[in-house]
């Protein structure tokens, strides 16, 4: 399935429907009384995150959603129909933003939530909403109001608790084949992984956590090479970033700044995540003790550093222990600082 996950569509909700005049005209009933009813109102659109979609595509094929109108009012005192809404689902994670502006109307991140992004039209009074002890034939009636119309851009931001970042060819999707149940696709040349994939993984019995594996980035990025960073926004909601490096690089330490820079090129945001440096291959050494350098110049510039070998599984029980226990750290901290922020004073009436 092609992964879209970014979109634009339009949506119109529908127009309200018109108010009737007329009168009543019933035998041995002289002069009957207006008697025109309301138009029902518009349909509304409406967003909705839904669990199992996991791309944009379906709003990729139909870009716009129009809305029902109401049911035109009518003697007798029958008012209209409401027009039923229209529901537009979307996959968990998405923002929805107004593509003139951008300005952000709705995040959609549990599944369920549900958001009206278009007002249908509100239906015309009939003549009868107009008579009074003065006004007692009123000939006018009012048309239904026009529904809401607006373009919208949508992106997807996958949710998922730690981000794998790193070079082309860093042994991110193999990683991620070896701790999960994900078969993201593995070959030895670069930009194997051209669409975020995600993993879930199980850490003791009680606790897993999702891991995204991002495609990889190269110096300048930022400026369009390679895949550029279009998909670090997938980035966004993770709470841990696992950079992973090649171990047999000359300088690792080099490798992750290069990393970092394009992270702060794109949302200065993402430096302020947990990281954590995996060293990756270490199956390709001669000898482990080869690593005591590049661990000790990745120090210096205060990352915590693991080594692992997804190919013979050294290192990934510990790798999947300290992520685990970096993420329920950062949830306590969150929650801590959540709980510490002053309560605003209540105003007087």
């Amino acid at each position: 399935m092609q992964f879209v996950d970014e979109v634009t569509v339009t949506v119109r909700a529908g127009d309200g429907g018109n108010g009737c005049a007329s009168f009543r005209r019933e035998k041995y009933v002289p002069r009957g009384g207006p008697n025109g009813g309301d138009g029902g109102k518009g349909g509304d659109i409406i967003f909705s995150a839904e669990p199992r979609l996991s791309t944009l595509l379906d709003l990729r094929y139909r870009q716009t959603y129009r809305g029902h109108r109401g049911q035109h009012g009518q003697g007798s005192d029958r008012h209209g129909r409401n027009a039923p809404d229209v529901l537009v689902r979307v996959p968990c994670g998405s923002v929805i933003r107004d593509a003139d502006t951008g300005e952000p109307i709705a995040d959609l991140t549990e599944p369920g939530q549900a958001v009206i992004i278009a007002r249908g039209g509100r239906g015309g009074h009939g003549n009868a909403w107009f008579k009074s002890a003065t006004h007692r034939a009123p000939r006018e009636a009012e048309p239904g109001q026009p529904g809401e119309e607006r373009r919208l851009r949508i992106e997807l931001k996958l949710l998922a608790d730690v981000g794998l970042v790193g070079l082309p060819n860093a042994g991110k999707s193999t990683l991620l084949s070896r701790i999960s149940a994900a078969r993201p696709k593995i070959a030895d040349y670069p930009f194997t992984t051209k669409v975020p994939v995600l993993g879930v993984v199980k850490a003791g019995d009680y606790q897993s956590f999702v891991v995204a594996d991002l495609p990889g980035l190269i110096e300048r990025a930022s400026q369009g090479r390679g895949l550029g960073i279009r998909f670090l926004k997938h980035a966004e909601r993770t709470r841990v970033l696992l950079h992973l490096v090649d171990c047999t690089s000359p300088d690792p330490a080099r490798d992750v700044a290069r990393i970092n820079a394009e992270l702060s090129a794109f949302h200065p945001a993402l430096l302020e995540r947990v990281q954590l440096v995996v060293l990756t291959k270490t199956d390709l050494l001669p000898r482990l003790s080869a690593l005591d350098p590049k661990r000790r110049a990745l120090k210096r510039r205060g990352h915590r550093v693991l080594a692992i070998s997804a190919v013979t599984g050294q290192g990934l029980p510990e790798l999947v222990d300290t992520t685990a226990d970096l993420l329920f750290r950062s949830a306590e901290l969150a929650a801590s600082q959540q709980n510490s922020s002053p309560a605003r004073e209540a105003r007087p009436a």
